[in-house]
Parts: structure tokens; C-alpha cells; sequence
């Protein structure tokens, strides 16, 4: 159903990403490559493309190199008809100094505002991993008459204490009555005691709403400038903000298993969950909906291919995907994502692992439970995610759960 209203799309995406370390050390954490092909960018400009918004900007700021190279390669719409996604860096337009906040980002791009001059505007962050489709909680939000509308999801009540936590009115009139930032004495939903609305950090303003809120917010100094932290706040204490529930989106192609997915992947355990979701025979993401497709990159490679060894050995791949331009010559790869050009040379073993592009795996190398960066290389017979305490000497990453990560470029040897 299309929406007869001009709609214009942000996307906040100048976050540091300091809990995915080592992988943001020069790149922005949307920048930071998921699923063999795609970056984390690549799923919130897809929602808002699939949910026919023409006019998109990206508001940049921390090492946005690559992420700024990936848009202008990727996102190339019709200028004949006004369809742009932009990127767009800190511009410092109210002095010098950068962003203090998401909702100084805005603040300090209100130029893009007033040039398009929107009726509606959505704001949505860079680095999560799910579908939606937003047409249809921009008619909830303008059925609703909210100055202000908050996605949410539902989630364990024992989980709340890890999410911005929407608490709704009781009465059924759509509004949120406050909004709680990791509560430890959550309240359950009226009609689900057992489940919280997180916030996805998903909103929909009037513009003139935005506006205000945004310019009220930058005179306050006692104010972090936090989108979730102090806007919606704003809003809530004015009886401004509903609140859209997830539950109630129907994106097309979906299925029950897949349906209302959505993931934070700010950790590196999470994004490495993440990861586990995409490849099972039924997959908790299904990257294989084609009816509101993950749009990324055209990667001019030729197919993956999976061949012996030199000495005739047979490899094999279960519960993997693998990416364009990857040859794997008698190896075994078990429940891992295997990014682009990757190269597993003969006996090697690589298993519960993500791999980013240009990864060499030697002869008899073993991957395991590990994140390797681009560029990484492991010499013949070398090990990554075997003995953890070795690969904390060696001056890797490795989480409390036990994930190893390995920076870009770095060589293993045995």
C-alpha cells in the first residue's frame, strides 16, 4: 500500500562499534562484512529500499572509509527520479565539533531535512540484522495521530535488563507510558506478562515533531543527545509516542521460523550467533527471500568451487555457506560462513567458524570457533581457535565463551 505522504529516510550509522574489536579497528562497525557478501549496512538500506523509500541518506562519522566506498559502489539509484542514497559525513555546520549523540547527528544534518522538506521522516540504525517492512508501520504511525512511533520486539521478561525497554500503556491506546533504558524490574505486557517490547531503534517522526525535539534537545546541556536516551523520552513525557510491535509486521516471503527476526549484533558473540542463524537447513534468517531481498555488492567473481586435493583427498562442506570466488581443495568445512576469494588448501579443516574475504587456509591448517579478518593467513599446518590460551599469547581476541577473533592481515604460523 503505498503512503501518501513524502517520506524520508536516515540512517544512523557513525557508531564506533568499540564491543566488535578488533573488526572496527579501521573500519565502521556497519562496514564490518556479515554473511560471506554483504555488510551490516547492507540490511537497513535494503528494508527501507524493499519499503519504497527513494530518498535515503547515511549520517557517517567513525573511520567511514570503506563504509562510504561501499555506498557509492552499491546504492546507485535513479537520479532521473530523484532517488539517491547518500552518504553523509560530519559536517560541522553548528561549529567545530562532531557528533555527540544520534540525536546531534540529526541535529547537525537538519540541511537534508529542510532541503527535501518530508512530511514523515524515519530514523533507523545501521547495524542490525533483520526484515522489515516499513510501509506498514508508517500506517500504523499516521493511523495512530503519535507525533512520534517506536518499533519494538518482543522479548523475555528476564531480558530486559539488556534492551531499551518500551513500557506501553495499559489502556490499548497504541502509547508508550515510559520508556526504560536496561531495567532491572521490568513490567510484563498486558497481554503477555512474560515478554517485554524492546526498542529496536526504529523510529517515525512528523517532521516538524523531529525538528523541535531535536533543536530542544541540543539547547539542553545536561542532555547525551541519545536518540532512545532523551528524543523518545521527549516524546513520551508530552503523550506523543506509540509504540509499533513487530509481531505485527508481515514482511512478504517470510516464514514462521524466520519471521520477526531481528538481531543487535554489537558484541562479538552476538555477531557470531548471528552468523549460526543463517545456516541451518531451515534457517533462523533466511537470506534466500527472494520476495524482500538483501541487496549488497555485485561481486565480479566467478562461483565457489570445492575440488580434491593434490593428493586426491575429498573434502567436504555441511551446514556452510560459501561465497564467490572461494576454492576449497579437500577440505572439511562444517557449520561456518565462508566470505569471498577465500583459499583452503588441501587437508585443512574449518568448522563453527566465520571467515572474511581473501582468507588463506593452509595445508592441514584448523579453523576453529573463530572469526578471521580479511587478508588473514594461516600457514601450513598452523591452528586459530584450537588452544585458547595459545591464541591469547599470541595476542588474539577471544571471548569469555571462547570465540577467537583475528585481525585484517594477520599471518599464523604453526
Amino acid at each position: 500500500m503505498s503512503i501518501p505522504k513524502k517520506v524520508f529516510g536516515i540512517i544512523l550509522a557513525g557508531g564506533e562499534g568499540k564491543r566488535l574489536m578488533p573488526l572496527t579497528i579501521d573500519r565502521a562497525k556497519p562496514a564490518v562484512p556479515f554473511g560471506g557478501q554483504y555488510r551490516l549496512i547492507d540490511f537497513a538500506i535494503s528494508n527501507l529500499i524493499n519499503s519504497g523509500l527513494r530518498q535515503v541518506v547515511v549520517l557517517t562519522q567513525y573511520k567511514s572509509h570503506s563504509l562510504d566506498r561501499h555506498i557509492s559502489q552499491t546504492w546507485r539509484m535513479s537520479a532521473l527520479l530523484n532517488s539517491y542514497v547518500a552518504s553523509v559525513p560530519a559536517q560541522q555546520r553548528l561549529g567545530k565539533r562532531w557528533f555527540s549523540g544520534s540525536a546531534d547527528a540529526i541535529l547537525q544534518s537538519l540541511n537534508l531535512i529542510n532541503d527535501e522538506r518530508p512530511d514523515i521522516v524515519i530514523v533507523i540504525g545501521a547495524d542490525h540484522v533483520y526484515r522489515m517492512d516499513f510501509r506498514q508501520m508508517l500506517e500504523a504511525h499516521i493511523a495512530s495521530g503519535a507525533q512520534a512511533t517506536v518499533a519494538g520486539i518482543r522479548q523475555p521478561l528476564a531480558m530486559a535488563d539488556q534492551f531499551g525497554v518500551i513500557d506501553v500503556e495499559p489502556d490499548g491506546s497504541g502509547r508508550i507510558r515510559e520508556f526504560l533504558e536496561k531495567p532491572s524490574d521490568a513490567q510484563g505486557l498486558p497481554d503477555s506478562p512474560h515478554e517485554i517490547l524492546a526498542s529496536m531503534g526504529n523510529y517515525i517522526f512528523d517532521t516538524d515533531a523531529l525538528i523541535a525535539a531535536v533543536e530542544h534537545d541540543g539547547n539542553n546541556e545536561s542532555s547525551d543527545h541519545d536518540m532512545g536516551g532523551d528524543i523518545i523520552p521527549y516524546f513520551v513525557s508530552r503523550g506523543e509516542a506509540g509504540f509499533y510491535d513487530m509481531r505485527d509486521n508481515e514482511v512478504p516471503g517470510s516464514s514462521p521460523r524466520d519471521r520477526a527476526y531481528w538481531r543487535d549484533v554489537g558484541t562479538i558473540d552476538s555477531f557470531f550467533d548471528a552468523h549460526r542463524d543463517l545456516i541451518s537447513t531451515l534457517p533462523i534468517f533466511n537470506l534466500y527471500n527472494m520476495d524482500w531481498p538483501i541487496y549488497s555488492q555485485a561481486i565480479n567473481s566467478p562461483p565457489a568451487k570445492f575440488v580434491r586435493d593434490s593428493v586426491g583427498r575429498i573434502g567436504n562442506a555441511i551446514d556452510s555457506i560459501v561465497s564467490l570466488g572461494s576454492v576449497l581443495s579437500g577440505t572439511h568445512l562444517e557449520r561456518s560462513v565462508v566470505g569471498p576469494w577465500t583459499l583452503a588448501a588441501g587437508g585443512s579443516t574449518i568448522t563453527d567458524s566465520v571467515l572474511f574475504d581473501h582468507v588463506r587456509v593452509g595445508a592441514g591448517a584448523r579453523v576453529h570457533r573463530a572469526i578471521l579478518d580479511k587478508n588473514v593467513e594461516l600457514a601450513d599446518g598452523a591452528t586459530v581457535g584450537v588452544d585458547r590460551e595459545r591464541d591469547r599469547e599470541r595476542g588474539f581476541t577471544v571471548t569469555d565463551s571462547g570465540i577467537t577473533v583475528v585481525g585484517k592481515g594477520v599471518r599464523i604460523d604453526p
